[in-house]
């Protein structure tokens, strides 16, 4: 009888023993599994249940929770939606989160782990939890005048601090409302998210960091840094500069723009050729310099590359596989067509980068976390990500830039009384059927740059197929640039 009672005593212990390991296993290392779970009711209460922090611009809060008379408790609101959702994105019941709400929602929610303290705090003293709020590097009259300065128009503003990557506007047109995304009724939020997926003007997509259009010719800053640091060339450099150009290999003729000669004599300065933007100059450089060059340079400036700014965004790109580009291909690389696609993200930081002697800077838009009691969590620290050119070059490429709005088809970004450099760009795309995409990068002041900016307008803006870079992206730049420079 003791020997069965053992026995059965000890398979006993065995299942206990068993359904501990289980339960211990289940609430310790599938924890955050079942947290995340959507079928998971309690923690979707708890989630909205607290004090989410703020998302701070200027000292002002563009996103924040306020205490309301539901099961939920708190409703998210968002200060001047549409100007800050490609930066706040949306927090949401029914569709979850997405851009600084999604990047940093362990520190909004409070959870994250620098906040131990303050959730032990929380826990002897009986306190409501709460989150911790989030401060953004973005310069909210900067963000203002690139919002308004685009107006209608579709397309994207980016501008930095050459000198530390900091992200001063970021603005992406169309826009969305992520208020209509907050909302506690998940019918509501679900068809607003439904109607936005189904826009045919792709509203939800920040066409700052996701949208990868040819650069035309701002890529010509790129094309001319690999030439420079070849030590084959110097602006003085006298190059072929016909009035038109045939791809090799092919019967495609491709000229400048409205058809016109850069030179009458055929040739010109490297520096002239991009003052003036001359596309069969460059078109022959390319294929000079060749695909590798011209590759190993874009990826110093940081193509090919995501960046998290907290959030991930698109990788630009010179080609995939520069081993496999024909000589036509690189050719045409060399005035930003082809196979070149970048964001606007990574345009403002081949200017920044220049602005800054050659080095490029992680971007970033979170500046400081600050717990409830305002205490700092977290800064961030400005970092390199290498440099791109000498000291040498970019000084060579900033006089280029200078003479560009001071002569060349950038002087609608004068600024009176400031130095300013840059580079336009008006970009052919897709069957070349709808107008050509236009372009403006650059930076001020040009001695001592505080700002660099790139601005791309979908098919030409107001002005369609008349436009140009310089006419509708060049304005558009020149009053971001102002607004950060009059502080």
């Amino acid at each position: 009888m003791n020997t069965t009672l053992r026995r059965l005593a000890s398979v006993v212990m065995v299942m206990f023993l068993a359904l501990m390991v289980s339960t211990t296993w289940i609430q310790f290392f599938h924890a955050d599994e079942l947290n995340s779970d959507t079928r998971n009711i309690r923690s979707i209460y708890a989630e909205y249940g607290r004090a989410r922090g703020p998302i701070v611009v200027g000292g002002e809060a563009v996103a924040l929770s306020k205490p309301v008379d539901d099961e939920f408790g708190y409703q998210r609101e968002y200060t001047n939606g549409k100007l800050y959702s490609p930066l706040t994105g949306f927090f949401s019941l029914a569709n979850g989160t997405t851009a600084i709400e999604h990047a940093e929602n362990d520190y909004l929610n409070g959870q994250a782990d620098a906040l131990w303290v303050d959730r032990l705090q929380n826990l002897l003293t009986g306190s409501d939890p709460e989150g911790s709020s989030v401060e953004l590097t973005i310069d909210p009259k900067a963000q203002k005048a690139a919002w308004d300065a685009l107006g209608d128009q579709e397309g994207a503003v980016v501008a930095l601090d050459p000198k530390t990557g900091a992200v001063l506007a970021m603005v992406s047109k169309p826009s969305f409302d992520p208020n209509d995304l907050a909302s506690h009724s998940t019918k509501k939020a679900g068809q607003a998210y439904t109607d936005l997926l189904n826009d045919d003007d792709e509203p939800l997509v920040n066409r700052a960091t996701s949208w990868n259009p040819p650069p035309g010719s701002t890529f010509k800053l790129v094309t001319t840094a690999a030439a420079l640091e070849s030590g084959d060339y110097t602006p003085d450099t006298v190059i072929d500069a016909p009035s038109s150009y045939t791809l090799t290999g092919t019967n495609t003729q491709v000229g400048n723009f409205a058809g016109t000669s850069c030179a009458s004599s055929g040739k010109m300065t490297l520096a002239d050729a991009l003052r003036i933007s001359c596309n069969t100059a460059f078109l022959g450089l390319g294929g000079e310099l060749g695909a590798d060059a011209m590759n190993e340079q874009a990826e110093k400036f940081g193509v090919g590359r995501r960046f998290e700014v907290p959030f991930s965004t698109a990788a630009s790109q010179y080609d995939p596989d520069p081993d496999e580009m024909n000589t036509a291909q690189v050719e045409l690389s060399g005035i930003g067509q082809g196979s070149v696609a970048t964001t606007p993200l990574q345009v403002a930081m081949i200017s920044a980068a220049i602005a800054n002697g050659g080095e490029v800077m992680q971007p970033f838009s979170v500046d400081t976390v600050r717990d409830p009691q305002l205490e700092v969590v977290r800064e961030t620290s400005p970092s390199s990500l290498g440099r791109a050119v000498s000291e040498k070059t970019a000084g060579q490429l900033t006089d280029m830039m200078k003479s560009v709005v001071e002569s060349g088809s950038g002087t609608s970004a004068q600024i009176p009384g400031v130095t300013v450099a840059g580079k336009t760009g008006t970009a052919q795309h897709g069957d070349n059927s709808q107008p050509p995409h236009v372009w403006f990068t650059g930076f001020a002041p040009a001695e001592d740059p505080q700002v660099a900016v790139a601005v791309v307008v979908k098919n030409g803006g107001k002005l369609g197929g008349q436009a140009t870079g310089g006419s509708v992206s060049a304005p558009i730049a020149k009053a971001v640039m102002e607004a950060v420079l009059n502080g």
